[in-house]
């Protein structure tokens, strides 16, 4: 018997998905066919938990969804996290993920981030694997295809075959933060963007690829001259960034649909710039992804 079994806990029998990231944590208990029951989310992500404070982390979360066994995916198993999980390289399917499973505890399995690497270029992912061949195995996506997931760090991923062939990260999340927080930029930045006309127009200046660094600082520039109101700067801000990182994930020049996967609230901005870019975006929920590849890898156990 490994690590991962014991008599007291059964796989089948159901177990609770976390997908536990640097600032929150996301937890799912499924049952024996692998829907859906209670769940929760809170700000205790991997930076919120002492050193050797896990497996009271783990402990609290059996006490709230049941005492079953955790599969857990993100940066958990960062070397941030409880243990490192190594990466798998690309190509990756499900079946590698599954075999290459971290085991911190008795019935507690940690899964691996993926790694792309290939001449000057590197990445890394943990987490997104797991929606992206989740929403493969739940029949959601196509074996090929082209995968937006938006977040702090934006992926782009390419399937073939149903593996993870090639992805490439950028920043937009975390830039946009970091301008609202410590730049010239940031009082004018405190609103909510909106995917309206300003918004529009930044996607506009960010596939043109007129120059990023200097149009950021036109976007004040512009409301000191009058040209532009004060209140667009979010939405022109956001569109000038997100419609930089459409044109990078858009260098594919195949004419093939583009999944965006994530929360709505970040997947109808993207979906907006994407279709502003010609090509014909297909939004799709990333929680529902990411459950069934959870599902989908303790079937493989």
């Amino acid at each position: 018997m490994g690590i991962g079994m014991s008599n007291a806990m059964r796989w089948p029998d159901g177990f609770i998905a976390v997908d536990w990231g640097t600032t929150n944590r996301r937890a799912y208990l499924l049952d024996a066919d692998g829907r859906q029951g209670a769940e929760f989310e809170d700000g205790q992500g991997v930076l919120a938990v002492p050193a050797g404070g896990f497996p009271a982390a783990v402990a609290e979360i059996r006490a709230r969804l049941g005492d079953k066994p955790l599969m857990m995916a993100g940066m958990i198993g960062s070397n941030r996290g409880w243990v490192e999980a190594p990466y798998v390289g690309c190509p990756a399917g499900i079946a590698e993920l599954a075999s290459a499973l971290a085991w911190p505890a008795e019935n507690v399995a940690i899964v691996p981030g993926v790694s792309f690497a290939e001449g000057h270029r590197a990445d890394v992912m943990r987490g997104e694997e797991v929606q992206l061949l989740g929403a493969l195995a739940a029949g959601l996506i196509p074996s090929d295809c082209l995968v937006c997931h938006p977040g702090t760090h934006n992926k782009w991923a390419a399937l073939a075959g149903g593996r993870i062939v090639s992805f490439r990260t950028i920043m937009t999340g975390e830039l946009f933060n970091l301008l609202s927080e410590h730049s010239i930029l940031s009082d004018l930045l405190e609103g909510e963007a909106e995917a309206g006309e300003a918004f529009a127009a930044g996607v506009e200046a960010g596939l043109s690829g007129a120059g990023l660094p200097a149009e950021l600082f036109a976007v004040r520039a512009r409301v000191l001259l009058g040209q532009a109101p004060r209140g667009d700067a979010p939405s022109f801000t956001s569109g000038l960034l997100i419609g930089a990182d459409v044109a990078i994930g858009l260098r594919d020049k195949s004419e093939r649909d583009v999944i965006v996967m994530g929360r709505p609230e970040l997947t109808r901005f993207y979906a907006a710039a994407i279709a502003q870019a010609g090509r014909q975006p297909i939004e799709l929920d990333g929680e529902r992804s990411f459950i069934a590849g959870c599902a989908r890898i303790a079937e493989l156990l």
